[in-house]
């Protein structure tokens, strides 16, 4: 019978020091620090002008919204709670405090979208279909997402464009997931958008 040879004292400890790494394992402070440095570069993007904030509403507890959902009545809908209002009060002030020129807030019509742009105090906020959530009707999604690309394109391209909308809308103009009240920068392409960065 053949025995495998022991790895020596130092051979495991190279191991150790090299494994982290290796594994794409970061300690929570160099995470903080990575996010740190994305958020700061997402906000001078925005600062340059020419971006667009892709933004998903300020926290409301839930996941969808109630059976008997009706766009004009909020009582039917899952709403922003008092933390999601202060959160969105208090990126607003990040804007103002980055000196962030805004040349237009649009926001889906659902309730807690509309409040959050309210909240943020950028200025007039406009009701855009484009931007409604289809979380409950998936049939929607391609039609809504063309209608956002519309939107984007058609901008002039001045001072910074804010767009409060859903996760699921967020997630199918750039991928991935988006937390309550993170915002995702892009800017428009040609071919499409190129991601920046995000702020959360």
């Amino acid at each position: 019978m053949r025995y495998l040879p022991v790895p020596s004292r130092r051979a495991l400890l190279v191991l150790a020091l090299l494994l982290p790494g290796l594994i794409g394992l970061v300690s929570p402070r160099q995470a903080d620090a990575q996010a740190r440095q994305g958020d700061a570069a997402a906000w001078q993007a925005l600062a340059q002008g020419g971006h667009v904030a892709l933004m998903r509403h300020a926290l409301a507890p839930g996941i969808g919204d109630p059976g008997g959902f009706a766009l004009d009545d909020c009582t039917t809908q899952r709403n922003l709670s008092g933390e999601g209002r202060e959160q969105a009060r208090q990126i607003g002030e990040r804007f103002r405090e980055q000196g962030i020129e805004v040349a237009a807030v649009h926001a889906s019509r659902w309730c807690r979208a509309l409040e959050t742009a309210e909240l943020l105090g950028l200025g007039e906020v406009f009701p855009t279909p484009a931007l409604d959530s289809f979380f409950r009707d998936r049939g929607e999604a391609d039609d809504r997402t063309r209608a956002a690309r519309a939107l984007i394109r058609d901008w002039d391209g001045e001072g910074t464009l804010v767009l409060v909308t859903h996760q699921v809308n967020i997630t199918a103009l750039v991928g991935g997931g988006v937390g309550s009240g993170e915002i995702v920068v892009v800017r428009p392409r040609r071919e499409g958008l190129s991601r920046v960065g995000r702020i959360r």
